[in-house]
């Protein structure tokens, strides 16, 4: 799909990500691999000056994590440069656009469970130097542990009923303190018989009792039903005023 003088690609306000203005706007990365599409996504070449620069096409009904951009979170945190935990990176769909954001300075460390996706991630990431693909349960994170640095940012979409401890024992490895967090979360996986409203809640509790501060929740309608996105920081340094206060409780 050529661009040429048709199509206009703008950023988008999360850095890294883009907009290509066309009869509908459609949300893209910029491509690492020019030529190349990952999982037959449309790719659209805008010429810049003497420069061609080609964009993938990123699908929310097909990426939870398109589907909350779209749906106007504030904060997303995976831009250029960072270093992302991926939790349930399945094939690499989304991992792909993610290693189109985080650029050659970022990395993303991509975690999968299943061995006929991980093969697909493996492929993919053959091309793609800043992706580093991990066949492991995410249960187990001290399998993995020579392999991943401290992170920025955490992503999981692991769809298991304990995804919040799951969450909790990665951060606690690799998640550095002030560092970032989004779960997608589907209430079906946690509790089926359940309103996905208490079942949200309730998920959310179990994040505030292992030092996460959820800081947005957002459903992914009209792209997923009864699935949220939560996001928020890990361990936040305090403030003056809240250490002051702790120290008091204390000499009590």
């Amino acid at each position: 799909m050529k661009g040429g003088a048709k199509v206009i690609v703008e950023p988008h306000r999360h850095e890294g990500i883009f907009i290509a203005k066309q009869k509908e706007d459609v949300l893209v990365t910029r491509n690492m691999v020019v030529g190349e599409s990952v999982y037959g996504e449309k790719r659209i070449s805008v010429e810049q000056g003497d420069q061609k620069i080609e964009y993938r096409v990123w699908n929310p009904f097909r990426s939870k994590l398109a589907a909350a951009i779209l749906g106007g979170v504030d904060n997303m945190w995976i831009k250029p440069g960072a270093k992302v935990l991926y939790l349930g990176a399945s094939a690499g769909t989304t991992v792909s656009h993610v290693s189109d954001i985080v650029g050659p300075a970022g990395t993303v460390y991509a975690v999968e469970f299943a061995h006929r996706p991980g093969r697909d991630l493996i492929n993919m990431a053959k091309k793609r130097p800043n992706i580093v693909p991990i066949i492991e349960d995410a249960r187990t994170p001290q399998k993995y542990r020579m392999l991943v640095d401290m992170v920025d940012v955490i992503f999981a979409d692991v769809a298991q009923p304990d995804q919040a401890r799951i969450v909790a024992i990665n951060a606690a490895y690799f998640l550095q303190n002030g560092g970032h967090f989004i779960i997608s979360i589907k209430a079906s996986c946690i509790d089926s018989t359940s309103d996905p409203t208490a079942v949200f809640a309730r998920e959310v509790k179990k994040l505030q009792e292992a030092d996460f501060k959820p800081r947005e929740q957002l459903t992914l309608e009209p792209y997923e039903r009864d699935h949220a996105v939560v996001i928020g920081v890990y361990r936040p340094p305090k403030k003056a005023g809240e250490e002051t206060k702790e120290k008091e409780k204390k000499k009590k």
